[in-house]
């Protein structure tokens, strides 16, 4: 790796409030990286996670504790005038209901001591044609599922020997499997449930076939029962969340946890952390250029996902430092040029 043209790069990812192109970066140098220089770089070859954890490794290991979780998420870039490829194709996005096309992203953001830092991710390809029966309409598969990347994911983190204790996910990832691999790795794990999954309050139910929705339990805010879901066969606690939303109404989430010592305020606590990896990917789109790359192979645009991912983490070191937010840091930067700017413009007006 280049490490120099990296952190060119990240830097003008950070600092650039337009397109981000190799000749951007070029002008920006003065001319003393010519455009091709930096075309050849995002080129080379192939950034993956490991070079992300290479990249983050040293930071990682002056704020890692025991207690700290590791919370898995997908976030989709919507790129609606790139052509269509593995990787920039369509996507089925929940937030929305719908299909978009786009970037899917599939991230583990670790969260400690107040610092979140990416330490792992996968760009969900779709490489298989085939033609929907129904529609008639060609459209793409995946040789591996998300759920399959997330325990590659995992099994990386801890072969990092990264150090956790709890797993944070959303329903979409509350499969059977990410729980029984999470507790086989001596790990434990906060999840939504999604309202139609079955759960037994006793083992005699349990023995029984007796399972009942989660959503049916009678449970007030922060009330947990313990119990097992149906497949998996450790006993876990269920916790009902009541919350307002902004139009007035009021909704539900169930949550799973598989550490038995904890209590409803625990769960709720561990729970509201998750919401550390939409703040990154919030991140991720507004402050580092995600879709503001014009490049157009497969590897380029890979290779541009990596280096966003990467000027987050600088801007999240930046934070540590001076105790601003990311958006708070930008606005910063965004002053001075416009300062520099204006300044400039009266000089060639004195000059006129």
């Amino acid at each position: 790796m280049n490490q120099q043209h990296l952190e060119l790069y990240t830097d003008y990812l950070i600092t650039s409030f337009g397109q981000t192109t190799a000749t951007g970066l070029s002008a920006m140098l003065s001319g003393d990286i010519s455009h091709d220089a930096v075309t050849r770089f995002l080129s080379a070859r192939d950034y993956t996670a490991r070079d992300l954890w290479l990249a983050v490794k040293k930071t990682v290991r002056q704020i890692e504790t025991d207690d700290a979780v590791l919370i898995f998420d997908d976030t989709i870039q919507e790129k609606h005038w790139t052509d269509e490829n593995d990787i920039m194709c369509w996507h089925f996005d929940h937030c929305q209901g719908r299909m978009v096309r786009g970037l899917n992203l599939l991230n583990a953001l670790y969260h400690a001591q107040g610092v979140s830092v990416p330490v792992a991710f996968e760009i969900i390809r779709k490489p298989n044609h085939f033609c929907d029966i129904v529609t008639r309409q060609e459209k793409r598969s995946s040789d591996v599922t998300k759920n399959e990347l997330l325990q590659k994911m995992f099994n990386l983190c801890v072969n990092n020997q990264l150090k956790f204790r709890y797993v944070l996910m959303d329903s979409w990832f509350s499969a059977k499997e990410n729980f029984d691999l999470i507790r086989g790795r001596r790990k434990h794990f906060v999840a939504a449930l999604k309202d139609n999954r079955l759960v037994a309050l006793s083992a005699a139910d349990r023995q029984q076939g007796r399972f009942v929705r989660v959503d049916s339990l009678v449970l007030s805010d922060k009330q947990t029962v313990r119990g097992w879901l149906k497949g998996f066969d450790e006993e876990v606690l269920i916790v009902r969340r009541v919350f307002t939303n902004k139009d007035g109404s009021s909704g539900e989430l169930n949550l799973v946890c598989s550490d038995l010592t904890c209590d409803g305020e625990q769960v709720a606590q561990l729970h509201q952390k998750r919401w550390k990896v939409e703040e990154f990917h919030k991140s991720l789109k507004s402050n580092a250029g995600l879709a503001k790359s014009p490049t157009r192979r497969v590897r380029t645009q890979q290779n541009h996902v990596f280096m966003s991912m990467y000027a987050v983490f600088k801007l999240e070191c930046l934070k540590m430092t001076h105790k601003l937010n990311h958006f708070a840091l930008r606005s910063r930067l965004y002053i001075k040029a416009i300062k520099l700017a204006y300044d400039e413009l009266l000089e060639m007006r004195a000059a006129a």
